[in-house]
């Protein structure tokens, strides 16, 4: 492709095109189903569907097609397919991804700000949904826009913007299954609902943590009593939880003791992890959260953090009930004590054999023979991606040179999402890209969220070149 034209034609529609319509986007208030149980009367999502399908009519791609896919009960997605450029019609298909859903707005943005405002300053925009993720689906048809304006190749390509991300993505794999045929041999997934730890470099999403959650609840009595007539009588609840999950991490360290939640660390994630932290300033990885007073990171070591985050298993104590708050507390020994437990795995574990070494060493031998009851239990895999093949990881030096004039790197995301996984298991053949314009001050989920416009502008120049080079395998 002819660098100058690709590079010309993004910035373009990037500041005529995208912008504006983005911020268009940005106004609708399209909430995950899961915080939107009435979402179908509501019609928020079927607005952003709206939206960006009318942006996308506006494109004019030879051969292109749009169809918004509804199957009963489920949130919809909106297709976009491209037909391939002329030889590489045989390369397969490439998926490219992004969602249309958001984040609840929560309260607390700053002064002239809001969750359905869109505000530009400077390279930012700011809006619930600018950077996670309604960015996407202008991106990756931008990237084909500038294929096909620099003399380049790419093959069949579906952009699918689904509706139910934020929310799990609980109705994809119907989608998938629904859309099997239609999409056909998927030999190339860019996923664009990611992002890394700065904005001067292109950043890969190289693994997905899995999860195991449980609600435990410890029940000691049939009803409260008086703690100065129970006591030393009747266990505390709480302390037989302690127990248990002392069976479950070393509370010292943070270690999880379960073999089901461990695994070897591949070599090349260590690698990657070390040349991450080469570009990281010192401690900026701990940085990134706002540790209040004198609290410390688990580890001093970057890299050992990193692994931590991407590779590590770790529990997290959720949520709790039975509990008063301090200053309705009577003096009562409680008759049950219920905390949530939220595990996240390496991506390589199996989470369900995982699920059934937490739940045995919960329910086995309990102390004093306590009841013990389980519910809200999930479990679901990571996702590892596969080797890069040739032309990925010669395009990945290329663009790092001629994009961002910095060396490309790698994170291992500590939580997931749940396209990664579906999508490895039914093309494990395919090639993938999973980055993105997110960056650690990007504020996804949380009040002020931003998007960082030249390095959204940067990704969708990079996405280009790898459609390209895909084409000519």
């Amino acid at each position: 492709m002819e660098q100058r034209t690709v590079t010309d034609t993004v910035q373009k529609t990037w500041s005529e095109e995208i912008l504006p319509s983005l911020s268009g986007l940005v106004e609708i208030p399209a909430l995950s189903p899961g915080f939107d149980p009435e979402w179908e009367t509501s019609g928020h999502l079927d607005a952003a569907i709206a939206h960006v399908r009318a942006w996308m009519e506006s494109r004019q791609i030879p051969g292109a097609t749009i169809d918004v896919v509804r199957l009963e009960g489920r949130s919809p997605v909106l297709l976009l397919d491209v037909p391939a450029t002329s030889g590489a019609e045989d390369a397969g298909t490439v998926l490219l991804y992004g969602h249309l859903d958001k984040q609840p707005p929560v309260g607390g943005w700053s002064e002239g700000l809001g969750p359905w405002k869109p505000v530009v300053d400077g390279h930012k925009l700011y809006g619930r949904g600018s950077a996670d993720d309604g960015y996407a689906g202008y991106a990756a048809t931008a990237a084909l826009e500038a294929v096909r304006a620099g003399g380049g190749m790419h093959a069949r390509s579906v952009v699918l913007l689904e509706t139910g991300e934020e929310s799990g993505s609980p109705d994809l794999p119907a989608y998938l299954e629904h859309l099997s045929d239609r999409l056909g041999r998927v030999t190339f997934v860019v996923c664009l609902d990611s992002g890394g730890n700065d904005y001067e470099r292109l950043w890969l999403t190289t693994s997905l943590r899995g999860l195991a959650q449980v609600d435990v609840t410890v029940r000691v009595l049939d009803s409260s009593q008086h703690s100065g007539l129970a006591s030393g009588v009747v266990p505390d609840s709480f302390r037989v939880l302690r127990t248990l999950l002392d069976r479950i991490e070393d509370s010292a360290t943070g270690e999880v003791l379960l073999p089901e939640c461990n695994v070897s660390i591949p070599q090349n994630r260590i690698a990657e992890a070390g040349a991450t932290a080469e570009v990281t300033p010192p401690g900026s990885v701990a940085g990134t959260f706002p540790l209040h007073g004198s609290t410390q990171s688990v580890a001093g070591d970057d890299v050992e953090l990193l692994l931590n985050n991407a590779w590590r298993p770790t529990l997290s104590i959720i949520g709790a009930s039975g509990f008063p708050e301090p200053a309705d507390a009577g003096n009562v020994l409680r008759s049950a004590s219920t905390l949530a437990l939220s595990f996240r795995l390496p991506p390589t574990a199996d989470s369900t054999a995982a699920l059934e070494a937490i739940k045995k060493a919960l329910t086995t031998d309990v102390p004093y023979g306590a009841t013990v009851e389980l519910s809200g239990v999930e479990a679901a895999d990571g996702w590892n991606a596969p080797d890069a093949a040739p032309w990925l990881a010669s395009t990945l030096e290329s663009v790092s040179s001629t994009v961002f004039d910095a060396p490309w790197r790698t994170s291992g995301l500590g939580g997931s999402i749940p396209f990664m996984g579906l999508l490895g298991e039914k093309y494990p053949e395919a090639q993938f890209l999973v980055t993105g314009a997110l960056g650690p001050d990007s504020n996804a989920h949380v009040p002020d969220e931003w998007l960082h416009i030249p390095q959204a502008t940067r990704v969708t120049e990079a996405v280009a070149h790898f459609l390209d080079a895909h084409a000519r395998g």
